[in-house]
């Protein structure tokens, strides 16, 4: 495989070394080194996961199992089927726990640093470029589970200390890959959300000077605020630099989705797509910058009619971003079965084991990411109608009361105590069992959902 290019921004392209223009296609990898509970199917968030089964294996089995994980979610044959496909990159979304621990604050462990090593150069030997996301940092960007937060409130806009972390760790990052071509760039933070809107702003230019003093070359990607959807505090772009807008559809997310039609009380259909997405990147083409949609895609069903209408869904918001010259970044690459092209079998050893956890989970609707909130109504009606009658002024940061209400009731008092259920589906689990259920996430072990792949394939052939 030849050497991937440089790439660089040239004005409202992304462009390589040539000037040939380059539209990147491609997936996160969610999931991998920073770890989703609707991924991989525990309960809550990922460092809870992770203290149960500590507990649960022992540490001998618990590095094992981790180990395993970590090589087989993402390896060579993934590279291999992603690029079959005819994609040019993976987003890679990674935690600061594997770089820094909480009680040895700045100080790295070359440990995380190797397992971006490896995707890095597996990816270029496929082909592909990498983008490199710092999904979770300490103190918690934004106020949900993918960022680690088992609260509801993003600490890091309110405490320097956390700021200066993610900065050390970005020079770091950044000296590593200076002169490697096969990082398209620098994501390096996924989804803030500082309630202020008036922290952000300033730490960006902090950030992008402290990368730049360490690396003039790689393209850096800046998420806007509220979840990448706001870019109303930023003024003039910084040089060499794409902002990235998340554009999921709320046809494709909701429980009740329906596409075209109406979907809690709004009617969607191609047009209403196409507003959402020009109103969300209208930073982009007012200050003349790339386009790239960091994240997006439906959830799949269990219904072949719903599911129809979400590759249909799909199948309009990547023709409107090929309209626009949008880069993008599907989400999500490998899960067990809500998103991912590929998946793992239902039957594998790790989905039967955590079944009674998951099945609770489910029921519960737990999860904020898919999980469906209709069998715990009885609990939700009574608290959102008192803070209706009583509070109804009150609209939190960032998507207002109801789904304020829906996070501390579902995702935290309800998920919280499920990581027990989760645990118990461990116990009597030896290290050498512990390492093939991770084993079950491996490429040729899981199935791949060959609708969305013809949808991919069909738009980028």
């Amino acid at each position: 495989m030849e050497r991937l290019a440089w790439l660089k921004v040239d004005g409202t392209r992304l462009v390589d070394e040539t000037g040939r223009t380059v539209v990147l296609t491609g997936v996160g990898l969610g999931g991998w080194l920073n770890m989703e509970n609707f991924i991989t199917g525990y309960p809550a968030t990922e460092s809870l996961q992770r203290q149960a089964l500590r507990r649960v294996l022992g540490q001998e089995g618990y590095d094992r199992f981790f180990r395993r994980f970590l090589t087989d979610f993402f390896d060579v044959d993934d590279a291999r089927y992603l690029a079959s496909l005819g994609l040019n990159s993976v987003r890679v979304p990674f935690s600061y726990r594997h770089f820094e621990d909480d009680d040895r604050p700045f100080q790295l462990k070359e440990e995380g640093f190797r397992w971006l090593d490896r995707i890095v150069d597996i990816c270029a030997d496929a082909g592909l470029y990498t983008i490199l996301d710092l999904h979770a940092a300490p103190g918690y960007q934004n106020q949900n589970w993918h960022c680690d937060n088992p609260t509801h409130w993003a600490l890091f806009w309110t405490h320097r200390h956390f700021q200066d972390r993610v900065i050390h760790l970005w020079e770091a990052l950044a000296d590593r890959y200076r002169d490697n071509p096969a990082v398209a760039g620098y994501n390096p933070l996924n989804e803030p959300a500082d309630p202020s809107g008036e922290v952000i702003g300033p730490f960006y230019e902090r950030l992008e000077r402290a990368i730049r003093a360490v690396d003039s070359r790689h393209v850096l990607f800046l998420d806007g605020n509220r979840y990448s959807t706001d870019f109303s505090m930023f003024t003039e772009p910084f040089p060499n630099t794409i902002y990235t807008a998340h554009d999921y559809a709320l046809p494709g997310i909701a429980v009740d989705g329906v596409y075209p039609g109406v979907t809690r009380g709004e009617y969607f259909d191609r047009s209403v797509v196409e507003q959402t997405f020009l109103r969300r990147t209208e930073f982009m083409r007012r200050t003349g910058t790339p386009i790239w949609i960091g994240e997006f895609g439906p959830m799949y069903t269990a219904d072949p009619e719903r599911n129809a209408q979400r590759y249909q869904l799909l199948r309009d918001q990547l023709e409107i971003y090929h309209q626009y010259g949008a880069s993008w970044a599907l989400w999500t690459y490998k899960d067990i079965g809500l998103q991912g092209l590929v998946y793992a079998r239902p039957d594998s050893a790790y989905l039967q084991r955590i079944k009674p956890a998951l099945d609770k989970k489910r029921r519960l609707g737990t999860d904020s990411w898919g999980g469906d909130p209709r069998n715990v109504r009885h609990i939700l009606d009574p608290i959102e109608e008192f803070f209706d009658k009583e509070f109804r002024d009150f609209t939190p940061f960032p998507w207002g009361r109801r789904a304020w209400i829906n996070l501390l009731v579902r995702h935290i008092l309800l998920a919280e105590p499920l990581v027990e259920d989760f645990a118990r589906c461990f116990v009597g689990v030896t290290p050498d069992e512990a390492e093939e259920l991770a084993g079950s996430f491996a490429f040729h072990e899981c199935v791949r959902r060959e609708e969305l792949a013809q949808v991919l394939r069909e738009r980028l052939t």
